[in-house]
């Protein structure tokens, strides 16, 4: 405890009034020479310890059938904790100092690492937090640095391995704790909790997961919550009751704007998400519920779909379903400005005409208009007048 606390001390002060310089080399170097002067291992101060010298022949590794049922769950969970740490501290870096965090390219990367490291006999690579917060607490700069690492690396497993068994276990786990407490972010985590208490819920669960279950079950635990709150989302989206922008033909949500003018006799619905399976039924609620309470109930229902990227065919049917009970009770319904996919799963499930006969040219302006020249043809010069 006493060369852990020592070695710890060093590198806060360090970093303190050293910045930018290879504190962590001195401290290891130091805790090395510390540890073969004073016989730090007889006094209970446990060392890396042996460190194979020389290259590892390389060779393909043995493979049978009967092993796949054992290594594949262990190569699955290899490759998610390498694939989420390599990009949590990718997007940190890509953050922090700019530029763009590529996945592909990453995974890329990942690939053939992890296939040289088996032809080697070595363990899963992947983008390491504490290697790469280590680096960077040295003044790394350029991919540069990790070029040199691995030539000292090469020039230490061949000449120099026995050097590197007398470095003391305290000192290393030191420079990875100095260096891992730059990943903790007061300021974002105050953010959450101001702005978005459910990603903050995300975030601790996360932190607590991997205090408590280690970083691979810790992350799924973060990715599990994560994922229940975007399906709870999702199921229910937002349908906005739209009004004319006054003065012109477009039109925005009168819960944001209330000067919004409502149009007689019409009442405008946006979906604001995908409508998919899961949440058509509470999209369809939503658009029936609104109409109900209407008095007197409308005449002309439009859905403005603008806002949907993505119909699936279960919803396209429902949608026509809930048309077909709208006309039941005497109301038309017109959909209305659906994407181009959205319009091809429409033609495709035969249920464009049920929702008005869907089509690119037809913008809520034009449904009013059309609506208002049938329903009083001499009212129709109010197009002229807008």
């Amino acid at each position: 405890m006493l060369v852990g606390g020592i070695a710890l001390a060093l590198l806060i002060v360090g970093k303190i009034f050293l910045k930018h310089k290879p504190v962590a080399l001195f401290v290891v170097i130091g805790g090395i020479i510390a540890a073969s002067t004073l016989s730090l291992e007889t006094r209970g101060v446990k060392l890396i310890g042996a460190v194979p010298q020389g290259i590892p022949p390389l060779r393909l590794p043995a493979l049978y059938w009967r092993d796949l049922n054992e290594l594949l769950p262990l190569a699955l969970a290899c490759f998610l904790l390498g694939a989420v740490e390599t990009a949590a501290i990718g997007r940190m870096f890509a953050a922090k100092h700019g530029g763009r965090f590529d996945a592909n390219q990453e995974n890329l990367a990942l690939a053939a690492s992890n296939l040289f490291a088996g032809l080697g006999g070595g363990f899963p690579v992947s983008g390491g937090t504490s290697q790469s917060l280590v680096n960077e607490e040295g003044g790394a700069k350029t991919p540069l640095s990790t070029a040199l690492a691995a030539v000292f690396i090469l020039l230490a497993v061949l000449f120099f391995s026995r050097l590197l068994s007398a470095l003391p276990q305290p000192v290393l786990a030191a420079v990875v704790l100095v260096a891992i407490a730059g990943l903790l972010n007061l300021s974002t985590l105050k953010e959450l909790w101001l702005n978005d208490r459910s990603e903050f819920v995300v975030a601790m669960a996360a932190f607590a997961g991997v205090l408590t279950f280690g970083l691979l079950r810790g992350v799924m635990l973060g990715a599990l919550i994560s994922l229940v709150q975007l399906v709870r989302v999702s199921s229910r989206p937002h349908v906005a009751l739209l009004g004319r922008i006054p003065g012109t033909r477009r039109f925005s949500d009168c819960d944001r704007h209330s000067d919004n003018e409502l149009i007689p006799n019409v009442m405008i619905l946006r979906p604001e998400s995908a409508i998919v399976y899961f949440n058509v039924d509470n999209v369809c609620d939503a658009i029936l519920s609104r109409v109900h309470v209407e008095s007197p109930p409308p005449k002309l229902v439009i859905v403005d779909l603008s806002a949907a990227p993505l119909v699936d065919m279960q919803s396209a049917h429902t949608l026509a379903s809930m048309a077909d009970e709208l006309r039941a009770i005497s109301i038309r319904f017109q959909a209305v400005e659906p994407r181009s996919s959205v319009r091809d799963r429409f033609r495709h499930e035969g249920v464009d005409s049920k929702l008005g006969g869907v089509n690119r040219f037809t913008s809520v302006a034009d449904a009013i208009d059309h609506f208002v020249g049938e329903s009083n043809p001499s009212a129709a010069a109010i197009k002229s007048e807008r």
